[in-house]
């Protein structure tokens, strides 16, 4: 059976519609970044350019600390796999604030394309349930991307899901590219005044 793929950064900007300043965003490597930004700048998205594996750590630490704050980590399929004990240990923490949205289009987008895990097998919704995840989505079409903005925002989680996209790389739209920057950015407008001090 062909699975249906949907247009990777359209789906990301459905994904992200109406979104408010309670939904923190953890946001990875390449594509992840790039649709997220390219949804409308927003000084609540941390970047991890360059660090490869730790969306998912990161976004669990944030979600633990920010217990009445919606936490998304959005990455793709082989940022997901080069840290895939963090998973597990999703689960086993049960932040219900976490969702964790991987953008799966089987290939590592940016090192020329080539076909990733996924695209062989790996089955990463399958891992989740496996690990114990309460709310697991697969998601195939625009339909299944409204359900998972709907679940997002009001699940308790913690929520896995895997949105099947096509390969095609959209262009780059690059955020801030100073970590410093970056950092500062996000945590004032986490903390307010108080970011900047701590």
């Amino acid at each position: 059976m062909v699975e249906n793929l949907l247009p990777r950064r359209s789906s990301i900007h459905r994904l992200l519609e109406g979104r408010t300043d309670n939904l923190l965003i953890v946001a990875g490597l390449g594509s992840a970044i790039w649709d997220a930004e390219s949804a409308g700048e927003n000084p609540l998205n941390f970047y991890l350019l360059g660090a490869m594996g730790s969306v998912l750590p990161t976004a669990l630490g944030l979600a633990l600390a920010q217990p009445k704050r919606r936490v998304m980590a959005l990455m793709g399929d082989a940022e997901l796999m080069m840290g895939l004990y963090a998973v597990p240990t999703v689960a086993v923490r049960s932040p219900a604030n976490l969702s964790v949205v991987c953008i799966d289009n089987g290939r590592f987008g940016e090192t020329g394309s080539q076909v990733s895990h996924t695209s062989q097998g790996v089955d990463l919704a399958g891992i989740a349930r496996a690990s114990g995840y309460p709310h697991v989505m697969e998601v195939h079409n625009e339909t299944g991307l409204d359900a998972l903005r709907t679940a997002v925002h009001h699940t308790e989680g913690p929520l896995f899901a895997v949105i099947k996209v096509s390969s095609d790389m959209p262009s780059v739209v690059m955020p801030i590219r100073d970590a410093a920057i970056g950092k500062a950015r996000f945590r004032e407008a986490l903390l307010g005044e108080r970011g900047l001090k701590e």
